[in-house]
């Protein structure tokens, strides 16, 4: 991308574009709220932060900044499937978008002070290559008192859209010993690190080992207890009956070269989704869309 000419374009008092790591191309939104940053690769927010608050997002301070590789923080983009491929053909885990180029579409300074952007991205020849499907694909951003994410889905087939997605979102926490979830009680979930068992969640979510969770029949808001940060981090979300919880702990995180071996403990994973049987059909030439706030 031309960056010049994409300022040219596209920037507007409180949105410019800079150069980011890796090269990759960054807008950065700074208005009477808050500031942010996102990644027009893989079209990803990787920065939010309310004036006079502390960041609300984590990112790994080894993350891969680099075409080809997904970056480890944030808000990833998991579409058209989330979790390792489902038809077992070898294709991406978590996708076909998280690692593409997307294309700047509109950026707008809202009436309540807010500034939204929309980043977009159709199908290509490697992506019909591996997965037969036309799309149009919108992420829209809106940086405001809150974080806004909303995932769009244009389903321009003539046929039907099956999928599952997620805004796999990492939260920064002060302490994981420490931090509570609310708002999954009586949830069932699908427990990954123990074989796929399904389990029943009774009271608050606490981390204190590997987890990886997909909760289902999720309604209503969830909430992050961050105790050594002395803060509370609502999570809202529309278009969506599932949650995914998780947090590698110190066995996955030696494993992984782009994630710090502590760095577990400054994070957490709640992620807005539709996961396991939470799947989403998008009528032909329809649309759908997952938002989390």
């Amino acid at each position: 991308m031309d960056l010049e000419k994409l300022n040219a374009q596209c920037a507007i008092e409180e949105i410019e574009f800079v150069e980011g790591p890796g090269g990759l191309i960054i807008a950065e939104v700074s208005n009477d709220h808050a500031r942010a940053r996102i990644s027009t690769y893989a079209g990803q927010v990787l920065s939010y932060q309310p004036h006079g608050h502390d960041e609300l997002l984590f990112a790994s301070e080894r993350a891969y900044y680099q075409p080809g590789k997904a970056i480890k923080g944030g808000i990833p983009v998991c579409w058209p499937w989330f979790g390792p491929d489902p038809e077992g053909k070898g294709r991406p885990s978590h996708g076909l978008v998280r690692t593409a180029q997307w294309e700047v579409l509109l950026t707008q300074q809202m009436e309540d002070g807010a500034t939204r952007i929309r980043l977009g991205i159709t199908e290509d020849k490697a992506t019909l290559a591996i997965w037969p499907h036309h799309f149009a694909l919108a992420i829209e951003v809106t940086v405001g008192q809150q974080l806004d994410v909303s995932l769009i889905t244009i389903n321009t087939d003539n046929s039907d859209l099956v999928l599952t997605q997620a805004l796999h979102t990492y939260f920064s926490v002060g302490d994981i010993d420490r931090v509570n979830l609310e708002g999954l009680y009586d949830c069932r979930y699908i427990d990954k690190v123990d074989d796929d068992r399904e389990k029943h969640q009774q009271g608050a979510v606490t981390v204190g080992g590997q987890t990886d969770r997909i909760y289902t029949g999720v309604s209503g808001e969830l909430m992050i207890r961050d105790p050594s940060l002395s803060r509370r981090i609502r999570i809202g979300s529309e278009g969506s009956n599932s949650a995914v919880v998780w947090n590698p702990w110190v066995e996955q995180s030696a494993t992984m070269g782009d994630f710090g071996d502590d760095e577990y403990r400054r994070m957490l994973c709640v992620e807005t989704t539709n996961a396991g049987p939470d799947q989403v059909t998008v009528q032909a030439h329809g649309e759908y869309r997952l938002t989390a706030s």
